[in-house]
């Protein structure tokens, strides 16, 4: 397990609110903490395998994108064939997460989530159907969740 120091708790405070939006965010970290490019980057890495950053990656506003139709997609596939399927469907185009969740029986069969994102209601029904093709006969039910506000996203927030 990695011991974090000072220059690991400086860079986590520093990107915790994410990432400078600049063709170098890495850079513009270094630079405010006094490091080398290499230094950031390296131990962000280094976090993120030790499992202390899960992950690092893009997360829109999709409202101001002009996405205001969001539903999570939820599906009941059998358990032997769920990460083979939740793989292909987590590598569609329009699907921003996916997910494998536990059932919750005998009121909630859904173990598949898929979050997707239309300008229209009609986009959004267009992209359901095309992952009920890829699920085939796995499909054994699904239902969708439609967001009626954005919520605040947040990572990780240090104490100090």
């Amino acid at each position: 397990m990695m011991i974090l120091d000072e220059t690991d708790l400086d860079i986590m405070r520093a990107t915790q609110a994410g990432l400078p939006l600049t063709p170098e965010p890495y850079q513009c970290v270094a630079e405010q903490l006094g490091l080398t490019t290499e230094v950031v980057m390296t131990r962000m890495i280094a976090m993120q395998e030790q499992g202390i950053i899960r992950r690092i990656g893009v997360i829109p506003n999709h409202y101001k994108l002009g996405y205001h139709f969001n539903g999570m997609t939820v599906w009941n596939i059998p358990d032997d064939v769920i990460d083979k399927l939740g793989e292909k469907v987590g590598q569609l185009e329009f699907v921003s997460h996916c997910y494998h969740r536990p059932r919750h029986l005998p009121e909630w069969p859904y173990n598949l989530f898929a979050m997707v994102h239309g300008k229209t209601r009609e986009d959004v029904d267009q992209q359901i159907q095309h992952i009920a093709r890829v699920l085939g006969d796995a499909n054994l039910g699904c239902d969708v969740l439609y967001s009626t506000k954005i919520l605040k996203k947040t990572g990780f927030r240090s104490r100090g």
